[in-house]
């Protein structure tokens, strides 16, 4: 009986065992299952939404959780996860979603304008900003659980559901406080009807929309920096016309500026949102509009700094970076605040040795070039970035990243003895260099992120730096804390005998075999300068020729000039 009882207990123990066993694997196994099911229906969801996005008008994006209280357009009901339409404002739940897109107009690109030529109010019910205004009652909006009252989606007007009817201009909307750097519909709708397309017929069309306009394109690099550039391009459209904002990921420049030629000559300005590079992306398209002949329609370019960097966006007094820290209305404002400089670009290439039958790499240059420790450092940062681009997705990691790889080459001092492998000529004399860890051609005051190499450095006083003086400053790096200087016209430098060295143009970086580099004049680009912060390009003298000037290639002094490395 003992012998049973014993046989029993071990039955009942291992039953237990296996209960046990099966219950934590379901435990285990079930959530996983789930999680994998709800992945599986938002990856078809995503699918079905992207397609119905790319059909429909609106400019729909979808959020998990709205940023404030919010209620559908369609249903009046408050919602906290759904769909809202960058350019008109208009936010719906999923199940009104469709309903939303058939019935909610939004804003339209081309349209043709009232009978007196003016713009009809495009009014948006409801989810008006935190503490609007109203513009009859001057009483605070949208302060009512509940969707109520209007937004015009054009000028940005806002008035309660009882005040509509007593707006004193009615019906006509004065397209708001950016109305100069909006593209009205009725513009671009009579442009569309025009038989001979030519710059005379737009300046005729564009005195409808005042002496002052001077329309804006905002192109924006959503990949640079902290990736703020999807944001940005939603708070633009919302203010200004959708066809006047580019996401320079699905449309290269070349194609945007081409609106610049159903514009009026000289009267466009383009806010370029990203870093260096993006800028230097911008400035080539440019180019190419003067090789179409397409000179006459040239814009004028400001940065607002997204990237890493950002050292031309400092040297034209718009900052180190942004981070939001103003509204995009104070953007818009410094461009209408902005002064016209020129600014130099360069010609860089690259001729590899013993390639004689082989092109040479040319580039552009707008901030510097240079061969040692801080391409290096370029090279290493963006060969981990494209590895794992997710992880460099913040200013403030890129730029503890980059301090990394310069702690590690102040030790190991990978290019030191530069000077035994190059040789450098300068506006055709040689010069003999001293102990050298790199070298450095600037076209600006900023460089690395922010210093200022030119000024201060040295046993003499040197010229302060400008854009537009056709002079590159030559900076010869010593050590970590040590520059020696020289300006001149024009450079030939750099060519590589032996060993292979890391080399950069404007933060992009590359390792380079034995060549030689020439770096001469290519043209002059205008850009919008910030006056309100001093720096070392502050020239009123400058500026007051550049804004009397046409936009064409101003001829540069010519001559030799050399340098080998």
């Amino acid at each position: 009986m003992s012998m049973e009882g014993d046989e029993g207990n071990r039955d009942q123990s291992s039953r237990e065992e296996w209960t046990l066993l099966f219950w934590t694997s379901l435990a285990v196994v079930v959530p996983v299952i789930i999680t994998l099911w709800c992945s599986v229906q938002r990856s078809k969801r995503k699918i079905h939404m992207k397609d119905f996005f790319r059909k429909s008008k609106h400019g729909w994006h979808c959020t998990d959780l709205f940023n404030k209280p919010t209620y559908c357009c369609v249903c009046q009901q408050h919602i906290l996860q759904g769909a809202f339409c960058d350019c008109c404002g208009v936010c719906a739940d999923e199940t009104c979603l469709r309903l939303a897109d058939r019935s909610l107009v939004c804003k339209e690109i081309m349209a043709p304008s009232q009978t007196d030529g003016t713009l009809e109010h495009r009014w948006v019910r409801g989810n008006v900003p935190l503490c609007s205004v109203c513009a009859v009652c001057k009483e605070q909006c949208g302060n009512q659980p509940k969707l109520c009252d209007f937004r015009c989606m054009w000028c940005q007007t806002m008035v309660h559901d009882d005040c509509k009817a007593s707006l004193s201009d009615g019906k006509r909307c004065e397209l708001g406080e950016f109305r100069s750097l909006i593209i009205p519909p009725h513009y671009l709708h009579h442009v569309n009807k025009l038989r001979r397309r030519h710059p005379d017929e737009y300046s005729k069309l564009a005195s409808a929309c005042g002496s002052s306009w001077t329309p804006v394109l905002v192109l924006a690099n959503t990949r640079s920096g902290n990736n703020m550039g999807e944001a940005l391009l939603g708070e633009f459209r919302t203010i200004l016309n959708p066809v006047q904002v580019f996401d320079l990921s699905e449309l290269p420049p070349s194609k945007a500026l081409q609106l610049c030629t159903l514009l009026p000559p000289g009267s466009v300005r383009v806010l370029v949102c990203g870093g260096d590079g993006t800028v230097g992306w911008v400035l080539d398209a440019i180019d190419t509009m003067k090789l179409k002949g397409q000179d006459q329609f040239i814009p004028r370019v400001m940065i607002l700094p997204l990237g890493t960097g950002n050292d031309l966006s400092n040297s034209l007094g718009w900052g180190s970076g942004y981070a939001g820290e103003i509204p995009v209305e104070q953007v818009l404002r410094n461009i209408l605040e902005a002064e016209v400089v020129k600014m130099d670009r360069w010609k860089v290439q690259v001729a590899s040795k013993g390639l004689y039958f082989r092109k040479p790499k040319v580039l552009s240059m707008n901030n510097y070039f240079s061969v040692g420790p801080d391409a290096l450092m370029a090279l290493n940062f963006h060969t981990h970035r494209e590895k794992t681009p997710s992880f460099f997705s913040s200013r403030i990691i890129n730029k503890a990243v980059y301090f990394m790889y310069g702690t590690k080459d102040c030790l190991v001092q990978e290019c030191k003895d530069l000077d035994k492998r190059i040789e450098l000529e300068l506006d055709g004399e040689r010069v003999a260099l001293p102990s050298l860890e790199g070298i450095i051609v600037c076209n600006i005051g900023y460089w690395g992120g922010g210093c200022r190499l030119w000024e201060g450095m040295g046993d003499e006083p040197y010229p302060p730096t400008r854009l537009d003086d056709g002079l590159l400053e030559v900076v010869g790096v010593f050590g970590s804390f040590h520059c020696a200087q020289i300006q001149v016209k024009m450079a030939n430098p750099l060519v590589l005998k032996t060993s292979r060295m890391p080399m950069q143009v404007d933060g992009e970086p590359w390792a380079q075999g034995p060549c030689t580099i020439t770096i001469t004049h290519k043209t002059q680009a205008f850009m919008l300068y910030h006056s309100a912060e001093q720096t070392d390009d502050d020239d009123e003298s400058s500026t007051s020729e550049a804004e009397s000037s046409a936009p064409h290639d101003s001829p540069k002094p010519a001559g030799p000039a050399s340098a080998r490395a």
